[in-house]
């Protein structure tokens, strides 16, 4: 008699693994194309769990050398930049297209390079010498002067604050050519020239934003400061250091815009902005407006996490009514999440790897707080509220039940969510959970959102890491079978990855879909894909307009 264990017949349902992910369980490649969509839409350039930068870096190359296709990596630069609001991928995708493809990157030039950190982010790539040169081609020069002939006054301050590059290296290489005297007073000022080293542009050439700027600079008062600022807008970071009191930090922030405000609500706190000697109700009112502003929202692209980033590190002190705005931010940040078709397991991954920061390590200091975990926990959370009759389902090594009201806040739930957990890696264990405690229970079918690095049941499926499936196949094709009993014919899994790795614990195949990235647009393609629509996440890529 053969060996049951290893010709069981379920066997023959399932694929092979073909690789060995991070954590060391058995796992499957991506195609070269997806691996590089699941890279561009989660990669950092920063230290994660299990890989360090050079490693993402290295993986980067070795992609592209692998995708001989020009016009998908202009669509991915885009996608990366425009869809899953990343910075540092689609920079170096532009960097590599100008040796690739010159004329393709012209194309999509403006829409990656949409704002001076970009476009220093860029400069730094290319005089790092990773992509193949050091300085710039007379393809990226042009490429450069008509971004910052064409940038808008407010635009070239805001890219002027930062160095390693600054935006006076910038211009000092590409050297653009002004195109009237307003544009080479400013390139001269920002430059630091000698005014008569303009000519024949003179300081009267400078642009009113700039004259206000420096009028703010050497105001002597503070009520002379906010008189200036009432007429004048730039970038709050340019009028910090020279703030001289309340008063004027009180005129800063309605300078600010709404991710400028979540992002510095504690520093607004220390500088007295929510306070005049007792508590100023009109500035808590102003803030907490601007930040639940639903339209300003939409507009800033900011992340649904973002605001529990701000929820959670914000100081006690700050005003209730603020951390309230955050709350309705969150809901709104979220409220594009589609209702899917019929209740969801979902997967939510609270292992050990998953506190890793969400966009890497970036040294001290500059790491994010926020963790992969946390913005799990929100995906969990902001599909749990749009569709109440799903499970969420937290795992490391063993299962928990997770006893959370849909109605509560998105926050709310979010940080119920991400406390569970915290040892190894088990992603088969939503998927048993619902053959056994959920097994008379339809499912429209299962999320899981995680880093994909398990390595507990991949390594005892089919005798102990004998050649066979991860056990996230095993348990999916039980699940189907159950699914198909109870008269639901083609349930689906989503594997949501948080992260920058090439491989994952379920195939793709007509019914299961991988994809990465933590933006609202990832619940749009999740939603299309359990409604039916067989696009995947490489054609959400190449389905983009250049």
């Amino acid at each position: 008699m053969a060996n049951t264990t290893l010709f069981s017949s379920i066997k023959s349902k399932l694929l092979r693994t073909d690789s060995t992910n991070e954590a060391g369980g058995r796992a499957y490649k991506f195609a070269p194309k997806h691996a590089l969509a699941q890279l561009a839409a989660t990669g950092c350039f920063n230290g994660t769990y299990y890989a360090a930068a050079e490693t993402q870096l290295d993986e980067l190359r070795k992609l592209i050398d692998q995708v001989d296709d020009n016009v998908f990596l202009a669509k991915l630069a885009v996608y990366a930049r425009e869809r899953a609001f990343m910075k540092d991928m689609p920079a170096a995708l532009l960097a590599i297209l100008s040796k690739r493809d010159p004329q393709l990157m012209h194309k999509v030039f403006g829409r990656v390079v949409d704002n001076g950190r970009v476009l220093r982010t860029v400069f730094q790539m290319i005089r790092s010498g990773q992509f193949g040169r050091m300085s710039l081609s007379s393809s990226l020069q042009r490429a450069f002067q008509r971004w910052l002939n064409e940038a808008s006054v407010g635009t070239l301050l805001s890219a002027s604050i930062g160095d390693k590059p600054s935006l006076r290296d910038v211009l000092r290489l590409a050297r653009p050519t002004p195109k009237d005297n307003a544009r080479r007073a400013l390139f001269g000022w920002l430059t630091g020239k000698e005014v008569e080293k303009w000519a024949p542009a003179t300081e009267a050439d400078l642009p009113e934003q700039v004259l206000g700027l420096i009028a703010y600079r050497k105001a002597e008062s503070a009520e002379a400061q906010a008189l200036i600022l009432g007429n004048m807008s730039v970038r709050w970071d340019l009028l910090a250091g020279a703030a001289l009191g309340p008063l004027v930090w009180k005129a800063i922030a309605r300078q600010m815009g709404p991710q400028a405000l979540r992002m510095n609500l504690n520093t607004l706190l220390r500088h007295e902005v929510f306070s005049n000697g007792t508590r100023d109700s009109a500035m808590v009112d102003y803030v907490a407006g601007r930040l639940a502003d639903a339209g300003e929202i939409r507009r800033s692209r900011q992340f649904p996490y973002q605001f529990l980033a701000a929820y959670l590190n914000a100081d006690e002190s700050v005003p209730q009514k603020i951390k309230a705005a955050l709350h309705q931010a969150a809901e709104t940040a979220c409220g594009n999440v589609p209702e899917l078709p019929g209740p969801i397991l979902i997967g939510l991954d609270t292992s050990g790897s998953m506190g890793a920061a969400v966009t890497g390590n970036r040294g001290r200091g500059a790491t994010s707080k926020m963790r992969c975990v946390d913005v799990a926990a929100l995906f969990a959370a902001a599909i749990l509220r749009r569709n109440p009759d799903s499970v969420v389902v937290p795992f490391d090594t063993a299962a928990y039940e997770a006893k959370v009201d849909p109605q509560d806040t998105i926050l709310s739930l979010a940080e119920r969510l991400a406390k569970y957990g915290g040892g190894g890696t088990d992603c088969s264990l939503p998927l048993a959970q619902a053959n056994s405690k959920y097994a008379k229970r339809r499912f429209a079918g299962c999320v899981l959102v995680s880093d994909n690095e398990s390595w507990v049941y991949a390594g005892r499926a089919f005798g102990y890491g004998q050649q066979g499936a991860t056990g996230v196949m095993t348990e999916w094709q039980k699940f189907v079978a159950n699914q198909q009993r109870l008269g639901n014919d083609r349930p689906k899994l989503v594997c949501i990855d948080l992260q920058a790795y090439a491989t994952t614990q379920a195939p793709e195949r007509e019914d299961i879909l991988n994809i990465g990235g933590f933006s609202d647009a990832v619940f749009s393609v999740v939603a299309s894909f359990l409604s039916g629509d067989a696009g995947r996440f490489v054609a959400e890529v190449e389905a983009v307009e250049l």
